[in-house]
């Protein structure tokens, strides 16, 4: 049996449970036939010899009756809205929507959308004192928010918290639908993007130094989780490995970050704190927290790029702009503090990050440009054995010559091997290495004797 099949049938088992349950409502609280009893008397599905990805995550939770109503109700308007239609009624005393039902209605989509509100009413009714225990099920705490499965979307802070729409991530509506794992892409809602490399550790040429550091998060990648949870030190330390890496573009820190990623099996999700910043402003609560949601939930390394853009030396606060950008801080600074996973910060400019920021990270690698000896390495190692230098080439000189970055070596060694292409040979001339080396010296606004 397929995974959809095996979802669907549980799917379908839970929807008949549910239809029973929300019809048991109606005789509690307009027929007034039966007591509250009844609602958790209701026998639940059992899911005890079913394998997918549903029944799965309900062994795997212990899920109670409001858990699964919530889940379920979470995801009916994805797969058999119309089973919600008849919360549509009005209230004909007063001539509107019954309150309690909760409930978002667009005009264009002319399904119910479930709130808050609706979970609670099916499960409790009017009864304050359930309403109140029933808050945790959308408690930070809560499985269900912490493991990124679903939330409620609420338009504005202000309105109450049970207003907002119950909404199943897209992670968990791919698993619990088609089966497909879902890995998230770059959106308004979603700030970060995933990359990855085909390049491997061989092609990263970094100091003794960076090597080192990058052994130490290894070894918390292997170790650290373990050390805060099953050994006495681990109550002196604070969850997860906050990194820094500087230095001036194309010196590997973006390689290294996706390395240690496709090393461990690992996500890596970049986030450009510039653009936050800038397309964002007063809105990155909102944004990151589904991305440190569910980097926690999935293990991922979070990557943050151009960290000078908030941890960058300020002036005094002046505009709104500022006080936004403070907060922002405060904001990321409190997530990174509590995130238990891999946390890597990156900035060009290492003079330009506030002195103040420095104690929150275990380790901060700089990535200076490439020395000679260095130099040289990426030039004999940046080509493929499709292609060779020429006789006059003399990578010793190139190397003590051209202050370089690997990235930049790269693109002249791209430069050099389309002219080669263009020639129909695998040749690299030095006549065309010194044409891509003035393009690249152009490029960065420099002069080449």
């Amino acid at each position: 049996m397929s995974i959809n099949s095996e979802n669907a049938k549980t799917i379908e088992m839970e929807l008949e449970w549910f239809q029973q349950l929300i019809l048991l409502r109606g005789k509690i609280s307009f027929e007034q036939s039966v007591t509250e009893e009844e609602i958790w008397n209701l026998p639940l599905p059992s899911v005890e010899n079913q394998h997918s990805p549903y029944a799965r995550l309900i062994k795997e939770h212990s899920m109670n009756l409001a858990e699964r109503l919530v889940l379920i109700l979470a995801l009916i308007p994805h797969v058999k809205p119309s089973m919600l239609d008849l919360l549509h009624m009005k209230n004909t005393l007063y001539d509107i929507p019954f309150t309690e039902f909760g409930g978002i209605r667009y005009d264009k989509h002319k399904g119910y959308l479930p709130t808050g509100e609706t979970a609670i009413f099916l499960l409790v009714g009017a009864n304050l004192e359930k309403r109140f225990e029933s808050l945790t099920l959308f408690s930070k705490e809560h499985f269900f928010l912490r493991n990124g499965i679903l939330s409620l979307e609420r338009s504005s802070t202000n309105e109450p918290l049970l207003y907002g729409m119950l909404s199943i991530s897209q992670e968990y509506l791919s698993l619990l639908t088609v089966g497909d794992e879902y890995k998230p892409d770059f959106s308004p809602g979603f700030p970060a993007k995933r990359i990855t490399t085909p390049q491997e550790w061989d092609d990263l040429v970094v100091t003794e130094q960076v090597q080192l550091g990058l052994e130490e998060i290894k070894d918390y990648v292997l170790h650290g989780k373990i050390l805060k949870t099953d050994y006495q030190f681990g109550k002196k330390i604070k969850p997860g490995f906050k990194v820094l890496f500087t230095g001036p573009p194309g010196t590997g820190k973006t390689l290294t970050a996706s390395l240690l990623g496709k090393h461990f099996k690992m996500d890596v999700y970049r986030v450009d704190l510039s653009m936050v910043v800038s397309k964002f402003i007063g809105e990155t609560e909102k944004n990151l927290s589904g991305v440190f949601n569910m980097a926690e939930s999935k293990n991922w390394i979070l990557f943050f790029d151009e960290a000078d853009a908030l941890f960058g030396k300020r002036s005094k606060t002046t505009d709104s702009h500022d006080r936004y950008a403070n907060q922002e801080v405060s904001y990321l600074l409190q997530r990174m503090e509590d995130f238990d996973g891999l946390v890597i910060l990156c900035s060009n400019f290492k003079k330009n990050i506030d002195e103040a920021f420095f104690r929150r990270f275990q380790l901060v690698l700089d990535f200076d440009l490439p020395d000679a000896h260095n130099r040289h390495i990426l030039w004999k190692k940046s080509i493929t054995n499709e292609f060779k230098y020429a006789e006059d080439v003399d990578l010793e000189v190139l190397a003590e010559q051209h202050e370089l970055s690997a990235a930049s070596i790269i693109n002249v060694l791209h430069y050099s091997i389309l002219k080669c292409l263009g020639r129909n040979n695998r040749i690299i001339e030095k006549k065309d290495i010194q044409a891509g080396l003035r393009m690249e010296k152009i490029k960065e606004g420099k002069s080449i004797v």
